[in-house]
């Protein structure tokens, strides 16, 4: 059975989370001056919710998902940061990319120190075939399959998607 436990690096399961001042004073305040609060009135007067649990919520009835399920970023790129800080040993893990693709890959692997490699499509800028795929996935890390493809539009087939994951992470035979 898989375990995100068995893939989160050391170091961020032991993390012990952020709570902010909203979190730990559950009692009649309404302004939270050793938070930086603002007393008065304005839009922009108090910090949003960091959980954005009315977000999720709304989100998972959209998509069929517990809102525990779902993860709201800044974007892709935050999003790409984050899973090289939590699943990637610095200088010893991998990435791997299908070029041309969203540069910002490769971005977040050099900062995080996280070497990358590259595969290449087949001519018809598709995802080249499982077997060679086992066969240059060769440790821990990440793989990027971005769908549709930045910047040539290909999608390619939820699938095939699929039967990379049970292969390369040899959660059964190919």
């Amino acid at each position: 059975m898989f375990k995100l436990e068995n893939i989160i690096r050391k170091n961020i399961i032991d993390l012990t989370p952020y709570s902010s001042a909203r979190e730990e004073f559950k009692e009649e305040a309404t302004i939270l001056l050793d938070a930086n609060e603002n007393p008065f009135e304005t839009a922009l007067n108090r910090y949003p919710d960091p959980f954005q649990t009315a977000l999720k919520n709304e989100l998972s009835i959209i998509k069929k998902v517990a809102p525990n399920q779902i993860f709201v970023g800044n974007g892709s790129d935050e999003a790409i940061d984050l899973l090289f800080r939590a699943f990637c040993e610095p200088g010893k893990d991998k990435s791997y990319v299908f070029p041309p693709t969203y540069g910002m890959y490769e971005v977040s692997a050099n900062i995080n120190n996280i070497e990358t490699v590259k595969i290449s499509l087949n001519s018809d800028f598709q995802l080249p075939h499982i077997n060679e795929l086992v066969n240059i996935v060769d440790s821990n890390g990440l793989l990027f399959i971005c769908s549709p493809n930045n910047p040539t539009g290909n999608v390619y087939p939820l699938n095939a998607i699929k039967e990379i994951a049970v292969c390369i992470f040899r959660l059964s035979s190919c």
